[in-house]
């Protein structure tokens, strides 16, 4: 066995020693935390060391990949006993981590597909996640018989699998031994998601899970989007769908899908030009972050508005306005920069004067009008999909659509690559769609 298996799983059984909090008490499981920490501070070598050492930890003599862990742990801990993180829900994030770990690393003996160890990985995690949820509730809940389980269960599996897609992301991005950094990011975002019970049950969200790990794979497999952009897209319509419905995800991926083969168009005239997408036209998480995380945030106060949990009491419809004027910035970017990229006359957007292929906040008419095709596309799916779009809707999220594509070339042309990098650009831009076509319907709504 080798030295990172070993490592995984001793990490994985002190992980497993989070069950101590539902089984003993929160001072429990301080009191075993706080042993492992001192064990950790004081052993400086030998092969306890040896055993546990990241390699960076050789440089320090101390283990300091295990106190952090120990640290991170104790972090969601407390946040568990003194606000409102369930305690199933710690437990959940701790066995995930510790238990996705050593199921890759196990799978890296036999293969070295980066899609496999992705899958390996959510799968044992999200199964680790489901029962350390499962476990907590019948410890806590003793002797009541098995049914809040099963009523839960939906809820488990979402947080488990929501999880385990946003651990896998960043492994990705970080480093391996980054676990304590994975390990809060996923204990906050499960927290959050718990507060917004899944509207479908358990049979829905595994065929949710089905729908977005075939479509993510199929970008993968096209190659429009790369590992991280993969599990971003995977993670982003699971959330969707759970928390908004299959006709917000059709909006969504119908951005992905058309945005992704639109970086595909004349792609060899675009290399030349120097003009093309970095990794073959793949989008990475960055890029599809840019794009979609305030359509993502619009379904997250849907949800919250639904379940009455904001201020206020707002109307939830104007968060759909707000996801669909997004999509249809970011539909509407892509296509005109995808399209307009290939033809030799572009201009600035903010003089009129003739600049180099590729420069930011350059603009042409063929790009202009794949970017209004692009909004009249969401539109048209919106005003399909949802009753409360109809005709005065569809017109709004089209202006809101140009007027985000606009604001995208004028950030390019201004301040992009000084103080704005390209997805900053994206985020802003697909924020003022979301802005504008919130408020044109407000306004339309006080004014009728």
């Amino acid at each position: 066995m080798t030295a990172p298996v070993r490592r995984a799983g001793v990490f994985a059984l002190l992980c497993t020693l989070a069950l101590a909090v539902p089984l003993g008490g929160p001072w429990t499981g301080a009191a075993i935390a706080a042993v492992v920490f001192l064990g950790a501070f004081l052993v400086t070598d030998g092969p306890i060391f040896d055993l546990l050492a990241y390699p960076s930890d050789y440089e320090g003599g101390r283990l300091y990949g295990l106190i952090t862990f120990v640290l991170a742990a104790v972090t969601l801990g407390l946040i568990a006993v003194t606000a409102s993180l369930s305690i199933a829900v710690f437990v959940g994030t701790v066995l995930l981590i510790g238990y996705g770990n050593v199921a890759e690393q196990l799978a890296r003996r036999r293969t070295d597909h980066d899609v496999a160890l992705v899958a390996v990985f959510c799968l044992v995690a999200t199964a680790a996640a489901v029962f350390g949820q499962g476990v907590t509730h019948w410890l806590t809940e003793r002797p009541a018989p098995l049914e809040p389980i099963g009523s839960a269960l939906p809820t488990m599996l979402f947080l488990g699998a929501s999880g385990a897609l946003l651990a896998a992301l960043l492994r990705d991005v970080l480093l391996s031994h980054d676990d304590p950094i994975v390990m809060l990011s996923v204990g906050l975002l499960c927290w959050l998601l718990a507060e917004l019970e899944p509207a479908i049950g358990a049979a829905g969200i595994l065929a949710a899970l089905v729908v977005t790990v075939v479509l993510g794979y199929v970008s993968y497999a096209l190659e429009t989007a790369s590992i991280a952009g993969m599990l971003t897209g995977i993670l982003l319509g699971l959330l969707t769908i759970v928390l908004g419905g299959y006709g917000w995800f059709v909006v969504l991926i119908s951005f992905f899908a058309i945005g992704g083969l639109s970086s595909k168009f004349r792609y060899e005239q675009k290399e030349s030009m120097g003009v093309a997408e970095d990794n073959n036209g793949a989008r990475g998480s960055g890029n599809v972050l840019g794009n979609a995380a305030v359509a993502i945030v619009a379904v997250l106060g849907y949800a919250a508005s639904s379940a009455t949990l904001l201020p206020g009491d707002p109307d939830p419809s104007l968060f759909l306005f707000a996801f669909t004027g997004s999509v249809a910035t970011a539909m509407s970017d892509t296509l005109s920069s995808e399209i307009g990229s290939v033809f030799e006359t572009p201009r600035l957007i903010t003089t009129l004067e003739p600049v180099e292929p590729g420069t930011d906040g350059g603009v042409t008419w063929q790009g202009e009008v794949a970017g209004i095709a692009g909004a009249i596309v969401v539109a048209g799916i919106s005003y399909v999909l949802f009753p409360e779009v109809a005709v005065v809707g569809a017109g709004i999220i089209v202006a809101a659509g140009v007027v985000g594509m606009t604001v995208d070339s004028i950030l390019g042309a201004t301040l992009e690559g000084t103080v704005l990098g390209n997805q900053g650009v994206n985020f802003l831009a697909t924020l003022s769609g979301a802005l504008v076509c919130a408020l044109l319907v407000l306004s339309f709504a006080v004014l009728g």
